[in-house]
């Protein structure tokens, strides 16, 4: 791709999600937002006369005239929605989880292989400036703790909470103890749906690093929260806020400083870089074996919790 040509991006689903998605490709430099495919008429005319973009009848033919596309539709239609896709050769930004199922993530990881195109996944959270600082701070991790706090919401609920929203958690940690993972063991319980709606589980690293993580989508609160402790001190950071502080020991004493965090949109800096990729032919740093790793952990957790019931 020539350095002065817009990458040609579309959108796979513009909900509530989605409609951010066509937003940014509109408004970034490096990318020009062609269309999307929409199956509800009303949201795709809204997207569409917002951004002065096309509505594809199809998914191949989305995939025809663009170079890169955001799958934004539900979980368990993102490998329906991806294959074809990938067919036509586009490159793909996933939103998390990847899918549903090991085999379904092979079978998306395999074809893009074949078709030389990259697949990132949408762990926007190791696009957050926070997890920039958690990267560089944090060096020889021994316990953390997530947490991951939302007001029900209907949307979603085709999978549980922990594919919902722990597997940001899941990520985050197997990306900061980077060592493999030796033990898991979770507990859930429904309570507005037909899955788990709050879970918890315990993250046992092979290098001795425990990671705690907890998620509820029937909260009165929303919360992003991660704490990392080291021998150097902890980490308390807030991902929804862009904030936090760090406890460092300085002798016999503890010294507190506020985590210098240069706030910006985790899902614009999330698709610049992903925009990167496929311009300059670069791996993401949430590639498929990223989200494919991250959603067997997360199955795993699953299968747990609907055990016990």
């Amino acid at each position: 791709m020539k350095g002065n040509e817009k990458t040609r991006c579309g959108v796979a689903g513009v909900g509530y999600l989605g409609q951010h998605h066509a937003r940014i490709y509109h408004a970034l430099e490096s990318s020009e937002l062609v269309g999307v495919y929409e199956p509800n008429e009303e949201t795709a005319a809204r997207v569409c006369e917002a951004y002065g973009c096309r509505r594809f009848e199809n998914l191949q033919e989305l995939g025809q005239a663009c170079d890169a596309v955001s799958v934004v539709s539900p979980t368990d239609l993102h490998a329906e929605v991806s294959l074809p896709l990938i067919e036509e050769g586009c490159h793909l930004l996933v939103e998390k989880p990847l899918c549903v199922s090991s085999a379904e993530a092979e079978l998306i990881l395999g074809r893009a292989q074949s078709q030389g195109t990259i697949v990132q996944v949408g762990h926007i959270e190791h696009y957050n400036p926070v997890m920039d600082f958690l990267e560089r701070a944090v060096d020889c991790p021994k316990y953390l703790t997530g947490e991951r706090l939302a007001p029900f919401q209907p949307r979603g609920t085709e999978v549980g909470v922990v594919l919902d929203l722990m597997i940001h958690d899941v990520g985050i940690a197997m990306a900061l103890v980077a060592s493999p993972l030796k033990t898991v063991d979770a507990i859930g319980v429904r309570v507005l749906s037909t899955t788990e709606d709050i879970a918890n589980a315990r993250l046992v690293f092979q290098n001795g690093c425990v990671a705690n993580l907890s998620a509820s989508r029937v909260s009165e609160k929303k919360a992003r929260e991660i704490r990392v402790f080291q021998d150097s001190g902890y980490l308390s950071l807030d991902f929804m806020n862009q904030k936090g502080h760090l406890i460092e020991r300085k002798g016999a004493a503890l010294e507190k400083k506020d985590v210098p965090v240069e706030k910006g949109e985790p899902l614009a800096l999330e698709l610049r870089a992903f925009i990167k990729c496929v311009r300059e032919a670069e791996t993401p740093k949430t590639d498929g074996r990223f989200g494919k790793s991250a959603l067997e952990v997360a199955l795993e957790i699953t299968r747990q919790i609907q055990s016990s019931w």
